[in-house]
Order: C-alpha cells, then sequence, then structure tokens
C-alpha cells in the first residue's frame, strides 16, 4: 500500500525543517521542483503496478453448485437413440464411444432434427451459439445436425487460425459408466421407449436415491462402475469451465445420456442428487436451463436420511 506525506506548500525563499535555508532563492525553487517532480514520476511508475481487483460480488472464482448466478444461458440436450439402444443393448465403456455402433440409429436421427427444430423454435441460437457435444458418436452427430438446422457456422477464420463453434468434449460429458450392466439386454422398456427405463436401469436409480454415492457392480473389462457423486464432479468440472471460458454466451450441452444432464440440472437448481432421476431426459429432449425452476419436494426413498446441504447429501 503507498503511503504519502503531505506537505503544506512553503512560500519559496521562506525556511523550512525539510530545505537547508542557507540556500539561495534560485537554488532553493530548483531543489523544490526536482523534489515534486521526482515524487511525481515515482507515482506515475509505480502506481500501475498495482493489482486491479473486482469487486466481491463480480469476482468469478471456483465453480459451486448450486451456483449463486450463471454468466451464460444454457440449453441442455440429450442425443438421439444410438444403434446400441436401439438393439437394447447398455453401452457406456469410453473405448467405444467413436464406435459406428455408438452412431444415431435411424430413429435417433429423427431426435436430433427434432431437438435442432426445437433449438430453433426457442431462438437458442439467433445471436449465434457454442455446441458442446461429447465426442461420443451420437452426440457429436446430433451436434452437427443441431448446427446445420440452426445455421451455426461450423468454423470462422480468425487471425491466421480457424475457430469451431462445435466443441467436442472428450471426457466430462461421457455416458455414466454402468459397470457390470455393461452389454447387458435391457429387459423392458418403458411406454416412450426410453432406454434409461428399463428394468436393470430401475435398479440402479432405486440405488441412486437412497445414495448418491452407491456405484453400479464393478467389472474387469475398463467400463466406469460410476455413482452420482462421480457424475456430479465430472459435470461440475465442466460447468467451471464453460463458466470460466465464456461471458453473456449461449452454450448447447449435447450428451449421450440422460444421467449426464439430470445430474448437472439437480446439481443447478439445488435439487437433491438422489432425485436426479425425477428431471429424466429422453432421447433428443432439450431443456433451458432455469435456475428459478426448482421442482416440489418429494420425500426419498431413505426417508430417514435428511440432507442439509443439497445438492450434496452424503
Amino acid at each position: 500500500m503507498l503511503s504519502t506525506n503531505h506537505h503544506t506548500p512553503q512560500p519559496l525563499g521562506l525556511s523550512s525543517p525539510h530545505q537547508p535555508s542557507s540556500l539561495p532563492p534560485n537554488h532553493l525553487h530548483f531543489h523544490l521542483h526536482r523534489r515534486h517532480l521526482l515524487t511525481t514520476v515515482s507515482l506515475t511508475f509505480t502506481t500501475p503496478l498495482l493489482p486491479v481487483l473486482d469487486p466481491p460480488a463480480t469476482a468469478r472464482g471456483l465453480f459451486q453448485m448450486p451456483p449463486p448466478r450463471l454468466t451464460n444461458r444454457y440449453f441442455l440436450v440429450r442425443a438421439g437413440e444410438s444403434e446400441f439402444e436401439s438393439m437394447g443393448v447398455i453401452n457406456t465403456n469410453p473405448v467405444a464411444k467413436t464406435s459406428v455402433d455408438s452412431g444415431l440409429s435411424e430413429r435417433g436421427k429423427k431426435q436430433a432434427v427434432r431437438a435442432a427444430l426445437d433449438l430453433k423454435e426457442m431462438g437458442a441460437c439467433d445471436k449465434s451459439c457454442w455446441i458442446w457435444p461429447a465426442i461420443t458418436q451420437r452426440a457429436y452427430q446430433t451436434a452437427e445436425i443441431i448446427a446445420s438446422l440452426n445455421a451455426v457456422t461450423r468454423s470462422i477464420h480468425v487471425n491466421l487460425f480457424d475457430f469451431s463453434f462445435i466443441v467436442p468434449e472428450y471426457s466430462f460429458l461421457d455416458a455414466r459408466g454402468l459397470g457390470a450392466y455393461e452389454g447387458k439386454n435391457l429387459e423392458s422398456v418403458s411406454e416412450w421407449n426410453d432406454v434409461n427405463s428399463s428394468v436393470g436401469m430401475r435398479q440402479i436409480y432405486a440405488s441412486d436415491s437412497v445414495s448418491p454415492n452407491n456405484k453400479p457392480p464393478p467389472v474387469d473389462d475398463g467400463t466406469p462402475n460410476e455413482s452420482v457423486a462421480d457424475v456430479f464432479v465430472r459435470v461440475t468440472q465442466l460447468m467451471s469451465i464453460l463458466e470460466t471460458q465464456y461471458s453473456g454466451d449461449t452454450v448447447v450441452i449435447v450428451s449421450p445420456d440422460s444421467d449426464n444432464l439430470t445430474i448437472l440440472q439437480a446439481g443447478l437448481i439445488g435439487l437433491d442428487l438422489r432425485r436426479h432421476r425425477d428431471l429424466s431426459f429422453a432421447p433428443g429432449e432439450v431443456r433451458f436451463v432455469d435456475t428459478n425452476d426448482i421442482p416440489t419436494y418429494k420425500q426419498p426413498a431413505s426417508a430417514v436420511y435428511k440432507c442439509f446441504n443439497p445438492p450434496n447429501c452424503n
């Protein structure tokens, strides 16, 4: 912190404790002007070196859930149905996420088109937008369809660099790893044909409703077995990147599965993570993130358990 002493100016030619009285008037005049000049130059060069800090109310630091505010607009999109899903097979191993069978089925392509048209109707990309899909085949294909039908420029050339408005996400948006359920056939499908409503998945969601730390059974083929809390960490990291990288922009997040989006939305609105299933996304569904849209509270399965700091309920 700079500390400056302010002295009452002395008339030229008068004696002062800081100037020798024996100096002739012309020398005294030069002595004072040199001192003022040096002081001015010192302040001029040192003041800009002081750190310029944002007011605490506007400074952005570590992203927390639920956030006090969002600097961007967000739309959440679940990708259209994949070939694996159309065959009734659970596929969450990251090794296969770019395979052909992870791409859109014929029905999935129609669902992706419907999602793109929904975004257009909502005006999501009217003033440009960034599309962040997982690199899982069905998610990236959905993103390309969204870009095409919403006139989103695929790339722009600025100062010898090419920038793409489709930004692939390589890990934070991977489908939730379901461990030993990998490769299993779905025993049944719900009335709206949502793959995440199968009997096997209902067992997982029953476990989720007890604790966000419960994991699916492990397996040794490299497929992760992720709890709700594990996915929560991933999507929080994603939001931290987006809120740091952009400001006042529109971001369309395209996920290959429902769980990424339901856990993300639960975190954003402060909903108990054990209830993330209440926010389920169907293939091709689009949703605008509204932090004021908090669902009516329902008592979770573990009724004796109290959550004092949602969405973190350990």
